[in-house]
């Protein structure tokens, strides 16, 4: 019994939302109709979104045009420019070509572009575009005007059809480093292009360009219109090129478009020292518990100063190793200074070869030496054994003379 209840109130339900659904349809479709009979014959409008514009001097213009039939039936439009300033070429366009006439539906819109390009001799100054639409029976026209007005170009900037941007336009290393700025280019223009890449840099500076994670050098690239590609510029500096900041030009050219970027490169100089000795040698003679020197050169061979020159050293067990000077504070390129190095072997060494290592230490570049130590037995000992010897030749001789006499 309590089913039967149930199936009862579902099939309720479902005829109730029927109903209301019926309802709806009767009072909405006459009304939908009556919309469409509200409709006039034919009427047809074309109009841009934006009737002025401002821009600068040298670049283009897109608009968006809107094509609308107000009427109760289809319609083909045939759309033109029928007035176009002197110097300037206009058109109407869809993303990939040219339009010169297009199909609306009943109450229905089309949205297009119109696109106008200045000629290189054209200034500041106001210029008005005439866009007409017209049916193809030619009984409906619509015409509307478009302004725009071309102020003059601010001083320095060079960009048109074509941007460039760069992620990081200031970069800072030594002179011996391999720089790599990434730049995007964005090609502006109404049509594919090919754009050259061609860089101003310092004397004997060396500047390639590359397609973005790629080794192979480029000389141009191909842009699809409103396409952008990422392209590295590879910058080796002059290997004699003093500490400072560099300027670099990236420029990139069409025949109709050309753009320019500034780089920079911050060279702190190189870091480069070379270690030794006067005569090549890097073996020292010592005895045990008894200090034993050799000098030591440290020379700037870089185009940056080194500083805070400093020593360590790694010495077996119980040893001792001192440096004079302790430390060098500065050292300019291309000067030189002599370090003493005094090795004190421990009192229990052995006689024997060791290793001593040293560490130059500047910060930016360090160099090791390894120091071959021979620990050998005191001279004293040396003289004493020559006594004993002498002391056992002189008890054999006389020895030898006795039995002689007997």
């Amino acid at each position: 019994m309590e089913l039967n209840r149930k199936g009862c109130s579902l099939g309720t339900i479902v005829t109730l939302i029927g109903m209301l659904a019926l309802i709806w349809a009767c009072f909405s479709l006459p009304s939908l109709a009556s919309e469409k009979k509200n409709l006039p014959e034919r009427l047809v409008r074309v109009y841009p979104e934006y009737t002025g514009v401002v821009i600068d001097e040298g670049e283009g213009v897109s608009i968006d045009l809107f094509v609308k039939n107000g009427g109760k039936k289809d319609e083909t439009v045939d759309l033109k420019v029928i007035e176009v300033p002197k110097g300037w070429k206009a058109w109407i366009k869809t993303y990939s070509y040219g339009v010169t006439g297009v199909h609306v539906g009943s109450d229905e819109s089309r949205s297009l572009t119109f696109r106008a390009e200045p000629g290189k001799n054209v200034g500041p100054g106001k210029y008005v575009f005439k866009v007409v639409g017209e049916t193809t029976d030619h009984k409906f026209k619509s015409t509307h005007v478009i302004t725009i007005n071309v102020k003059a170009k601010e001083k320095g900037k060079k960009s048109k059809g074509v941007n460039i941007t760069a992620s990081y336009p200031v970069l800072r290393g030594p002179t011996d480093a391999k720089f790599e700025f990434s730049i995007e280019v964005e090609n502006k223009l109404d049509k594919d292009a090919v754009f050259s890449l061609t860089a101003k840099a310092p004397e004997n500076w060396d500047v390639n360009f590359k397609p973005a994670y790629e080794d192979k050098f480029i000389s141009s690239v191909r842009l699809k219109a409103d396409q952008s590609q990422s392209v590295a510029v590879e910058v080796k500096p002059f290997p004699l090129a003093e500490p400072g900041k560099y300027p670099i030009a990236v420029k990139v050219s069409s025949p109709e478009a050309e753009g320019e970027v500034k780089l920079s490169i911050i060279l702190t100089g190189t870091y480069k020292m070379e270690v030794g000795t006067s005569d090549g040698l890097l073996s020292l003679n010592a005895q045990k518990g008894k200090p034993s020197s050799i000098s030591v050169y440290v020379k700037n061979t870089g185009s940056a100063p080194l500083n805070n020159i400093h020593f360590l050293s790694f010495k077996p067990e119980n040893w001792k190793v001192a440096f004079k000077p302790e430390k060098i504070e500065t050292l300019a390129p291309d000067a030189l200074k002599q370090i003493e190095v005094t090795v004190k072997p421990s009192d229990q060494a052995l006689v024997g070869d060791y290793s001593v290592s040293l560490n130059i230490d500047a910060g930016k570049v360090r160099k090791n030496l390894e120091l071959r130590v021979t620990v050998k037995a005191s001279t004293a000992w040396g003289w004493i054994g020559i006594g004993i010897i002498v002391f056992v030749l002189l008890g054999l001789v006389i020895l030898f003379v006795k039995l002689g006499r007997r």
